[in-house]
């Protein structure tokens, strides 16, 4: 039995992943608050693993909220990671974020193991600045994991999706527009998650689903999944192509993907395809 603790009660990630294993034997599962500092007195020794999902996310333009993003997203983690590695647990996992690459491109936009990662905001960079903290903890008997996802949505997500999902329903036409955009249904992840545990992995991963998303797509096929049908329209397109240099049109009709080749993984983790992962996430399932 691998014996996990995750840090963050309230985590959409740390919660899915709990019901995620919850019929498995398995895998046992405690969550503990990281919101005050009686998590230093707590005794990590008997966990296998430490799942640290807690920290701050999605980002913010506010200039007084950076202080808080380093100190919760960079220096909490680094803190978690070595209480854990000087405890004994076997595994550290962090949840860092496609953001460490900025915004997307404003050309193809593909990410490939040759990009180099260049937060264009301070919630990039903490999440950057946490990453590079805890790689050298990295040794025979402690294993560091960093998985940088791309957006990721399911059933009771936060962020940009349910934003964009409430837009589809009440649109009765939309931009008809060619972009390119990796996501990740919180199944495959929570799948993901459980393969690193059991094959006790290390190192950078880059999961994603098995196909892109177009934007426009992903509108059409919301509103179908609601029986409704939206007008698709390539009129504003050069408009739109102007404006990606903003960053609400760039978060919606930019380019920002992991090229496939990244995401692989020799045991298989994408078990919802595209469709699939929008039929659930909007009929609540």
């Amino acid at each position: 039995m691998k014996r996990i603790l995750i840090t963050g009660k309230n985590s959409y990630i740390g919660n899915s992943f709990e019901k995620w294993v919850a019929d498995d034997d398995n895998f046992y599962v405690e969550k503990i608050s990281v919101r005050d500092d009686n998590w230093k007195n707590l005794n990590f020794s008997t966990f296998d693993v430490v799942f640290h999902v807690a920290g701050i996310a999605h980002v913010s333009s506010d200039p007084k909220m950076e202080e808080r993003y380093y100190k919760v997203n960079r220096d909490l983690t680094i803190e978690v990671a070595n209480k854990a590695k000087k405890d004994g647990v076997k595994q550290f996992i962090f949840m860092s974020s496609i953001i460490v690459y900025g915004d997307s491109d404003k050309s193809d936009g593909t990410i490939s193991i040759s990009t180099i990662p260049k937060p264009s905001n301070f919630y990039g960079n903490s999440k950057l600045q946490a990453e590079e903290g805890i790689a050298n903890l990295q040794a025979d008997n402690f294993n560091v994991v960093v998985i940088r996802p791309p957006m990721i949505y399911g059933k009771g997500s936060k962020g940009n999706y349910p934003k964009l999902a409430k837009l589809a329903k009440i649109t009765p036409i939309f931009p008809n527009f060619s972009n390119k955009r990796s996501m990740l249904h919180i199944d495959n992840l929570c799948e993901f998650i459980k393969l690193m545990i059991v094959n006790n992995e290390k190192g950078l991963f880059f999961p994603q689903n098995k196909e892109f998303v177009n934007t426009s797509e992903l509108v059409r096929i919301i509103n179908k999944v609601h029986g409704k049908k939206v007008l698709l329209i390539s009129i504003f397109n050069p408009i739109i192509k102007r404006c990606t240099y903003f960053v609400v049109f760039n978060k919606v009709f930019g380019n920002l993907a992991y090229d496939q080749h990244l995401s692989y993984y020799y045991k298989n983790y994408q078990i919802r395809n595209f469709k699939e992962s929008i039929e659930l996430t909007e009929r609540g399932k």
